[in-house]
């Protein structure tokens, strides 16, 4: 009898072990469905997630893009039009909504409850996190019976605040697994809810390994191998120094370009102080601010009461292309960031990348995970954070030295390719999708 039992299940076996290298076959050649959630799209500052989800793409990983919100802007970046005609829209309430939240309430009642409930817990005593869970839970639990229907394997937030937290939604209720990108002011700022993030991720990814630390710290020396650090990159193939190079002509003003929200964690009041010193030596310069935001007017007004009209520019909102423009035309970028009095603080400013794979020297602030980029005297100068009198000794270093701004920029390029090109980066986490995120 067992005999003719095994001769009976043999044939059922050997199908089985047939079909199976053919289906890995079949999983290997498919591109895997990564879902993207961003807060909110297309943002204009946010370049690097949009260069990150056009790089990952190109290693085999189908983006599917699930804003929170849509940014209403004027200005968008040519390459977010193709993720703009496909992205997952949605309103903060709908009939779909209502009838995917009936779906999970009869479907997995404990689960659903007890999800909403870690979400309001984790985030007492923080209001902004509070009101972000109560406003977002609706939609997640939209996002999860989509990402259901349209066979998702894998979610990456970006940022670890409210992306993240939906993230975790879909997951409890999906079981699709999750990890997220935690940045800078997402991280520092506030830290609700963190640990509970990180515990049930399947992996976590950040910017630098200041960043880990704050996460280890935060959350426990358990988690640390699950933590990734995956630096945000550029395309050195866009971002790229002048071809041919253009000599610069004497008479030519020095340029100093600054790229970057009109905010106060980006420290523009320091650098407009410094432009008023180097007038005041004699230096002949222009000063070009790429960006707008809160600080505009503010700025505005203390360029005025300086003196410097006729060599300070704000150039408002931008695209990347146009920013590569001015970066070739310039002589050095300066990013003099602060923590702000909010709690703010950056993490690595993509900007300083993108002029650094222009072979731009840079000038940047000492600052959470800045040096791990920026090395001073090699590739750039780093000053303590406000320091203007630091900014004005850089700057003028860079003025009287062509052959230091040249030796600078060749270094700073050459480590971008080593550490920060996009391609490279975008490869590490495509790998990070397929071997942890399953």
């Amino acid at each position: 009898m067992p005999l003719m039992h095994l001769l009976t299940v043999l044939p059922h076996l050997q199908t089985n072990i047939d079909e199976r290298p053919a289906l890995q076959k079949d999983r290997d050649v498919r591109p895997m469905k990564v879902a993207y959630l961003v807060s909110r799209f297309p943002k204009i500052t946010e370049t690097f997630i949009l260069a990150e989800m056009i790089a990952v793409e190109q290693e085999d990983v189908r983006v599917e893009l699930y804003p929170l919100q849509r940014e209403r802007t004027s200005v968008m970046h040519p390459e977010a039009h193709a993720f703009m005609a496909r992205a997952h829209f949605h309103p903060f309430l709908s009939p779909a909504i209502v009838s995917a939240h009936l779906y999970f309430l009869r479907r997995r009642p404990l689960t659903y409850l007890r999800t909403l409930g870690t979400l309001l817990r984790a985030n007492w005593g923080s209001a902004r996190y509070f009101a972000g869970a109560l406003v977002f839970f609706p939609k997640a639990v939209y996002f999860a019976r989509q990402m259901q229907a349209e066979g998702i394997e894998h979610i990456h937030a970006h940022f670890a605040s409210h992306p993240a937290a939906v993230a975790y939604v879909i997951h409890r209720l999906t079981g699709i697994p999750y990890s997220f990108t935690a940045h800078g002011s997402d991280l520092h700022r506030d830290k609700h809810m963190l640990r509970e993030k990180v515990a049930s991720a399947a992996f976590v990814v950040t910017i630098s390994n200041f960043n880990k630390e704050i996460i280890v710290q935060e959350c426990g020396e358990a988690w640390r191998a699950k933590i990734h650090v995956v630096h945000c990159g550029v395309d050195t193939q866009v971002f790229q120094p002048r071809q041919p190079p253009v000599a610069r002509e004497p008479s030519r003003p020095f340029t100093i370009l600054c790229v970057g929200t009109l905010h106060e964690v980006k420290g523009q009041t320091y650098l407009v102080e410094a432009c008023r010193q180097l007038l005041r030596k004699g230096v002949p310069f222009e000063c070009h601010f790429v960006g707008d935001g809160p600080d505009l007017e503010k700025l505005t007004r203390q360029v005025e009461e300086a003196g410097l009209e006729n060599h300070v520019r704000f150039h408002g909102r931008r695209t990347r292309h146009e920013v590569l423009k001015l970066l070739q035309g310039a002589d050095v970028l300066v990013a003099p960031s602060v923590p702000s009095r909010d709690g703010r603080r950056e993490g690595i400013p993509v900007v300083l990348m993108e002029a650094m794979a222009c072979g731009l020297p840079v000038v940047a602030s000492r600052l959470s995970g800045i040096p791990e980029l920026v090395d001073h005297g090699e590739n750039g100068f780093l000053v303590r954070p406000g320091d203007v009198g630091g900014i004005v000794e850089a700057l003028l270093r860079l003025y009287r030295d062509p052959v230091l701004r040249t030796r600078l920029g060749i270094h700073g390029r050459a480590k971008v390719l080593r550490e920060f090109d996009v391609r490279r980066n975008a490869e590490t986490l495509a790998q990070l999708f397929r071997e942890k995120g399953l």
